[in-house]
């Protein structure tokens, strides 16, 4: 069972229906006693970095995120909830993230290094490139374009986090992973067989754990 953390800032209407589609058993809570029932929980996330961690706060929901990680329970942020899960952002000014993978959130700066202007934010369709094609979440991947919507994007030092990236002026990372903690930038919900796939390995390794 796999609980889609409600804190107010997820586009959890469609990621139920892919979780449905897939036939996923999950649960939408933002009551800790309900999400203690679960074997994983999914972080989403539509919006600001710092407008999703007052909210997060303000419930405490972000010590249960940490508290639960710490614990082994695996956890899979989607778009801004893969954000939430590094150490800080600098959108509106820094604001300290969950901190349980190491790196910083920071805007595309819409500018090449030769000077040529380039669309903020990144939407639309875009390549995975494969880093570590042995991960669980990209076991046996056949399509891999997925759907990316962000003016923000992850800068980190520690490559080892990288399982996939995408190419958009900057290297992008799009899934990112270490020990029982995953994220996606992109939106496997919209993400048609890619993404779904994606959903689909995260519930088989937690469902054989």
């Amino acid at each position: 069972m796999i609980g889609i953390i409600d804190y107010g800032m997820g586009n959890l209407h469609s990621v139920m229906n892919a979780l449905r589609r897939l036939e996923i058993d999950h649960i939408l809570s933002g009551e800790k006693s309900e999400l203690d029932e679960v074997d994983a929980l999914l972080l989403p996330g539509v919006g600001a970095f710092k407008d999703a961690m007052h909210a997060l706060k303000e419930s405490g929901m972000d010590q249960y995120i940490v508290r639960n990680a710490q614990a082994g329970k695996p956890i899979l942020g989607i778009c801004l909830g893969m954000q939430l899960l590094f150490e800080e952002s600098e959108e509106n000014g820094i604001t300290t993230g969950l901190g349980l993978l190491p790196g910083r959130v920071v805007r595309f700066s819409g500018t090449t290094v030769d000077g040529a202007h380039y669309k903020v934010p990144h939407m639309g369709w875009n390549e995975l490139i494969i880093k570590k094609p042995a991960s669980r979440l990209l076991t046996d991947l056949q399509a891999n374009h997925v759907y990316f919507v962000h003016s923000y994007y992850v800068k980190t030092d520690k490559r080892n986090v990288l399982l996939a990236t995408a190419d958009y002026y900057e290297e992008v990372p799009a899934v990112v992973g270490s020990d029982t903690i995953f994220g996606a930038q992109f939106h496997p919900e919209k993400s048609s067989v890619a993404g779904l796939k994606i959903l689909k390995n995260f519930a088989n390794y937690v469902r054989e754990r």
